[in-house]
């Protein structure tokens, strides 16, 4: 169709160079005419090679946040069961910065393809992508996009618009002049998660922008030490009566949830984002009134079929990928987990 050999429409497939602008014009114009995909598994056979994958994201526990996105990746992996991939999975402690500073160096220890990152702490990212692009190692990001850095691509939902919508969430549903707080970890290393930090700047120019009255409290908690909390939530809502509502910027929605629960509090809404085992409980029983969902398995799915496809075909990729935000209530939990059970098989 394009008047060119089969041999050069086979160089122009896998860019293996010597080929001539205008035979590579009308060989891109059939291609896009008749719609042509690539088969991945075709290819990756024929090519016989091995590709190693490292993931370093923070740890996964069942039921969580983290533990989602590993489920994505792993889809993808078996729906290319053809391409021998080999995975390196190496987990941090988010809440403990020496931890992650502590794998990310292990990581450039290793050789590798390409790299999959959950980033977390904002520098420690940065350094370890200045190092990846000195290897001419590819890498996309999950959850988190991080600035000053040149990623293949990066799957996420918008943590400053989520902050915004978390604001407005919060404000409708609260006396005007009630407080808001907002629930933030503790973290060794006194430094907030890259995605949080963008998620409350978001709640805070959307409360400013609309003017909105109610006052803002800071809520601490401990993940490394959760036999604190107790206290620690006892403590805050003792001295601050006037609080209407709680944002929770992170996966622990549950956290103020159980407290609420444990001490027949009724009179605090609470927004929270994450499709968590834990959240989804408090959820359906009523303890959050909105919860925030970002599609994780999504994210993890299409970072790996992004990677494995690039590392076989070198196709260009669109760098910016924001997944949906889903507002979900106790009413349509149940039709969003059934959706999503199906969607992802």
């Amino acid at each position: 169709m394009a008047g060119v050999s089969t041999g050069t429409v086979d160089r122009i497939l896998h860019n293996r160079g010597n080929v001539s602008p205008s035979a590579r014009e009308a060989v891109e114009k059939v291609l896009d005419r008749v719609k042509y995909r690539p088969n991945v598994h075709i290819s990756g056979m024929s090519l016989k090679r091995k590709y190693r994958i490292l993931i370093t994201t923070p740890q996964q526990s069942h039921g969580e946040y983290w533990e989602t996105i590993h489920n994505g990746i792993k889809r993808a992996l078996n729906e290319y069961e053809n391409i021998d991939v080999e995975c390196l999975i190496h987990t941090y402690n988010q809440y403990d910065i020496y931890s992650c500073r502590d794998t990310f160096k292990y990581i450039l220890s290793i050789e590798a393809d390409a790299c999959i990152i959950g980033p977390t702490f904002k520098e420690e990212t940065i350094h370890l992508a200045q190092e990846l692009d000195k290897k001419n190692i590819p890498y996309i990001y999950v959850d988190s996009m991080v600035e000053g850095t040149s990623p293949l691509a990066f799957f996420s939902s918008d943590p400053y618009i989520c902050g915004q919508l978390m604001c407005k969430l919060i404000s409708y549903i609260i006396p005007e002049n009630s407080g808001i707080g907002i629930l933030q970890a503790v973290r060794i290393g006194d430094e907030s998660a890259n995605n949080t930090i963008l998620r409350k700047k978001g709640f805070l120019d959307y409360h400013k922008k609309e003017k909105l009255h109610n006052k803002i409290y800071r809520i601490p908690f401990s993940v490394m030490e959760p036999q604190k909390n107790e206290q620690l939530l006892s403590e805050f809502f003792n001295l601050n009566s006037s609080i209407g509502g709680v944002v929770v910027l992170n996966s622990r929605g549950s956290v103020i949830a159980n407290f609420l629960s444990d001490n027949k509090i009724d009179n605090i809404k609470l927004v929270c984002i994450d499709v968590t085992k834990q959240n989804v409980e408090a959820l359906e029983l009523g303890y959050i009134d909105f919860l925030v969902g970002q599609e994780p398995e999504h994210q993890g799915y299409l970072a790996m079929k992004t990677l494995i496809e690039h590392l076989i075909y070198r196709n260009p990729i669109k760098v910016e990928n924001y997944v949906p935000l889903d507002i979900l209530t106790k009413e349509t939990i149940g039709y969003y987990k059934e959706f999503k059970e199906v969607e992802y098989i």
